[in-house]
């Protein structure tokens, strides 16, 4: 079967919900299409490890309601060939799909452990979560591995849920690279005072699900057994479609500050694109909510014809148990890090800084602040400990 339009964007997440709704804002008569692996309608993805933990709202709930945008939805389907002479992709099933312009929004992957069974989840879609809630009851022993920004996150919900959790991670401590080192000392005492077992400094190096439970070994030579194991290790970009129809790809797919490939029918954006961040002066690919939203709408004006580039410096929040924060920018404890406290760890900012230039800021407990933060970042002017301690919060 082939079908034509005037818009297909390949992934059906919310970079393409949102691509979808402002194609449609702009050419009220265009066609546009979704194509998706995923069964599912777009849906939202922070839920999947804040909201619908604690409120226990329906996984309904996280739907974005594209199909109202007049876009056709075309899900359990993957692109698997695109011909960008012929303007023309294809799926999984032999379908082919003329377009005039293409988004590619295929996002990402998340890094697999070296076994799987149904209770391995390597968290990343709402059936995730859903196959994640069944065992979730209370006293269910069940392993996170992973003390990153999903690790953190997951063992929080799961542990406000009554389970026995334990995160397994090679780093220091939870977020240890990112925050403070003692911040991360104190998320650690934060963490185990809340009944969460932390085993820092070992890896994974095998495993089994027998039905069961699971069965690790750890890489100190000790293993243990677990209800489920969680695996939050981060992702990879999904740009093999893009590679393949010879589109340059660099830690994402490559785009300009329109989110343009090198073919200027073809645009990408979300998790998977590489773009310029004018601010930090430099290439960024960014794996959160603020970025796939963002950059999906900008993507769709352009595509109709917007003549506008992508000059915003996403930021990304999280909670953690009844801590929360907003983050701009580089998080790198290797960079000259500034730390303000209004409270030592419960409410302060922490600035990032290189040569003087500040590259990131960390508002913990801090909220209203992520524009006046992106200001500070942008500002070419040189900083020190003394002169950035204390810009922010900027009150109105």
């Amino acid at each position: 079967m082939q079908h034509h339009y005037d818009y297909l964007i390949v992934g059906a997440g919310m970079t393409a919900d949102a691509a979808a709704k402002a194609i449609r804002e702009s050419d009220a008569s265009a066609r546009v299409a979704l194509v998706g692996s995923e069964a599912r309608a777009p849906y939202e993805r922070p839920p999947l490890s804040k909201a619908l933990w604690k409120d226990d709202k329906p996984a309904e709930s996280v739907d974005l309601g594209t199909a109202r945008s007049g876009a056709t939805l075309h899900l359990g389907r993957r692109i698997v060939a695109l011909d960008r002479a012929a303007h023309q992709a294809t799926d999984d099933a032999g379908d082919m799909y003329r377009y005039r312009r293409l988004l590619l929004a295929t996002g990402a992957s998340p890094r697999r452990l070296p076994f799987d069974g149904g209770r391995v989840i390597h968290f990343r879609t709402l059936d995730d979560y859903l196959a994640l809630r069944r065992y979730a009851q209370p006293g269910a022993r069940i392993a996170v591995i992973g003390a990153g920004f999903i690790g953190s996150e997951i063992a929080a919900s799961l542990a406000t849920k009554g389970c026995k959790v334990t995160m397994l991670f090679p780093g220091d401590g939870i977020g240890a690279g990112r925050y403070p080192p003692a911040l991360s000392d104190f998320l650690d005492r934060y963490y185990r005072e809340r009944g969460v077992t932390l085993r820092a400094g070992v890896r994974v190096v095998g495993g089994r699900d027998d039905g069961d439970g699971v069965e690790l070994a750890l890489s100190d030579g000790t293993g243990a057994r677990y209800d489920a194991v969680v695996a939050g290790l981060g992702v990879t970009p999904n740009t093999e479609l893009a590679a393949a129809a010879g589109l340059a790809v660099d830690n994402g797919i490559v785009v300009d500050a329109r989110l343009r490939t090198a073919d200027p029918d073809v645009f990408a954006a979300g998790d998977v694109a590489s773009f310029p961040c004018a601010p930090l002066g430099m290439r960024l690919r960014v794996e959160h909510e603020n970025a796939a939203i963002g950059m999906g709408h900008h993507a769709g004006r352009v595509m109709a014809g917007a003549e506008e580039d992508y000059t915003t410096l996403p930021f990304f929040y999280s909670d953690l148990f009844d801590l929360g924060y907003e983050a701009v920018g580089l998080l790198d404890d290797r960079l000259d890090v500034v730390e303000q406290w209004t409270q030592p760890y419960r409410e302060g900012v922490v600035y990032y800084l290189d040569d003087g230039r500040v590259r990131g800021v960390l508002l913990w407990n801090v909220w209203g602040q992520v524009d006046a933060a992106r200001e500070l970042i942008a500002d070419p002017r040189r900083h020190d400990a003394d002169s950035v301690r204390g810009r922010l919060p900027r009150m109105a």
